[in-house]
C-alpha cells in the first residue's frame, strides 16, 4: 500500500515538473496523503415582496338633482261686466304642466377581472463546474401609469319666450236706445227706438318661457398615461458555453425548479352607461270665461288662485372616486452565494480492498446511523446506500459534497 501511494506521489512531481501547471494539483501535498475537489451547493435564502392583485381603478358616483318648491299667482277667472242680473257662464279647461324636467343618470357597470396561473423560478438551475455569467443588454418598454378614463359634462337646458293671444271677453251684443230718423209722430218719446249692436271681443297678450333643448351630457375622453422602464434582459451566453438559466456552464446541467402561481388580473375595466329618465309632467285644470256677463254694467273684478310647483334648483351630476390598487406578498426563494468546487481538501485514501480503508468507511457507516441517515449494512464497503446517506449529510451540515474528506470524517467524529 505505500509503494502505491509513494508511487502516486512520484507520478504528480514528474506531471508538475513536465507541465508547469502546478495550480492544477494540491499545494503542499505530503506523501501518504490523498487529496481531491469537493463540491460546494448553492446557498439560498428566502424573500417576500409585494406584487399588484388589484389595479386601481375609478367609479363615478351619481350626485341626484335638486329640486325646490315655488308659489306663484294665476288667473283663476277673468274680470268681466255685466248689465243684468245675467251671471257670466265659466267653463273648467285642462292643460299639462311640467312637474319634472327630462333628465339622465349614469349607472356603473363593474370591472370584470380573470384569474390566471403562471410559472415563476423557484429555484435557478447552475451546474457544477465551470460558470461564466450570461451576457444582458438593456432594453425600454413602455409601462401603463394611468388606464384612459372618461368624465362626463353637462350642456344646461336652453329655454325661449312664447308669446299668445288670448281672449279676455267675448264678442256680444247689446241694446242701444236710439232716435229713429224715420219717425212720423209728433211726440218725441214715440221716435225713441232699442238697437241691439255688435260689442266686439276683448284680448289680451301672454308671454311665457317654453323649454326649446332639454339638459343633457356629453362624454369626454382622457387618453391613459405611460412611462418609459428601462431594464436588464438576458441575451445569451459565449460560444462554447450552454445556458441553464442564470448563467453559462460547460459540464452537467442542473435545470430550474419552477412553480406556479394563481393570480387575478383585470380582464375588463369599469365603464358607465346613461339612462334617460323622461321628464314629469301633471295635469292643471282652471276655470275660463265661456259667456260673458251682459244688460247691467257691474264691473266684476278677476279672481287669483295661489300654486305651488316644484322646480329644478340644481341639475344631478357625476363625480369620480379613487379606487387604489390592492397589493399581496408572494415568498420566493433567491441564491444568496453560489456554490461550486473547492480548492484542494485532503480525503480519505486507500483501496477497498485495504483492511484500514475498511475500518475507516464502517467507522463512517456506524456514525452516520447514530446521526439519523441510513448507510445501509455496516460492511465497510462504499454501496450506494452509503454514498446516498454520505452525500445527504454533507448537504444537510453545510460541508463539501462528493468525496469522504477530512473535513467531513471530522464532522461524524472518525479518526
Amino acid at each position: 500500500m505505500n509503494k502505491l501511494k509513494g508511487l502516486v506521489t512520484m507520478l504528480a512531481v514528474i506531471l508538475v515538473a513536465n507541465t508547469g501547471m502546478s495550480q492544477d494539483l494540491p499545494p503542499n501535498a505530503e506523501t501518504g496523503k490523498c487529496y481531491a475537489k469537493c463540491y460546494i451547493a448553492d446557498e439560498y435564502q428566502t424573500v417576500t415582496e409585494q406584487v399588484l392583485a388589484k389595479e386601481a381603478s375609478t367609479r363615478l358616483e351619481v350626485i341626484p338633482a335638486v329640486y325646490e318648491t315655488v308659489t306663484e299667482q294665476i288667473l283663476s277667472r277673468e274680470a268681466s261686466v255685466r248689465t243684468e242680473a245675467i251671471a257670466a257662464t265659466y267653463k273648467t279647461v285642462s292643460e299639462q304642466m311640467l312637474v319634472k324636467e327630462a333628465s339622465t343618470r349614469l349607472e356603473t357597470i363593474p370591472a370584470v377581472y380573470e384569474t390566471v396561473t403562471e410559472q415563476v423560478l423557484a429555484k435557478e438551475a447552475s451546474s457544477r463546474i465551470e460558470t461564466v455569467p450570461a451576457i444582458y443588454e438593456t432594453v425600454s418598454e413602455q409601462m401603463l401609469v394611468k388606464e384612459a378614463s372618461s368624465r362626463l359634462e353637462t350642456i344646461p337646458a336652453v329655454y325661449g319666450t312664447e308669446s299668445e293671444t288670448i281672449q279676455t271677453a267675448a264678442a256680444t251684443t247689446k241694446w242701444v236706445k236710439k232716435k229713429s230718423q224715420t219717425c212720423v209722430s209728433s211726440n218725441p218719446d214715440d221716435c225713441l227706438v232699442w238697437c241691439l249692436v255688435d260689442v266686439p271681443a276683448q284680448n289680451r297678450t301672454v308671454t311665457r318661457q317654453v323649454l326649446k333643448s332639454p339638459a343633457t351630457t356629453r362624454e369626454i375622453t382622457i387618453p391613459a398615461e405611460y412611462k418609459t422602464v428601462t431594464k436588464s434582459v438576458r441575451k445569451g451566453c459565449p460560444a462554447g458555453f450552454t445556458d441553464n438559466g442564470t448563467a453559462c456552464t460547460r459540464t452537467t446541467e442542473i435545470p430550474a425548479v419552477y412553480k406556479t402561481i394563481t393570480k387575478t388580473v383585470l380582464k375588463t375595466p369599469a365603464t358607465t352607461r346613461e339612462i334617460t329618465i323622461p321628464a314629469e309632467y301633471k295635469t292643471v285644470t282652471k276655470s275660463v270665461l265661456d259667456t260673458p256677463a251682459s244688460t247691467r254694467e257691474t264691473a266684476i273684478p278677476a279672481e287669483y288662485k295661489t300654486i305651488t310647483k316644484t322646480v329644478l334648483k340644481t341639475p344631478a351630476s357625476t363625480r369620480t372616486i379613487e379606487i387604489p390598487a390592492e397589493y399581496k406578498t408572494i415568498t420566493k426563494t433567491v441564491l444568496v452565494k453560489k456554490g461550486g468546487f473547492t480548492e484542494w481538501r485532503e480525503v480519505l485514501c486507500g483501496n477497498a480492498s485495504d483492511a484500514s480503508y475498511i475500518g475507516n468507511v464502517r467507522q463512517v457507516q456506524i456514525a452516520l446511523k447514530e446521526k439519523g441517515y441510513n448507510p445501509g449494512p455496516i460492511d465497510g464497503v462504499m454501496g450506494s446506500l452509503t454514498r446516498s446517506a454520505l452525500l445527504k449529510y454533507q448537504k444537510d451540515n453545510g460541508l463539501p459534497e462528493g468525496q469522504l474528506d477530512v473535513q467531513t470524517l471530522k464532522s461524524l467524529g472518525v479518526n
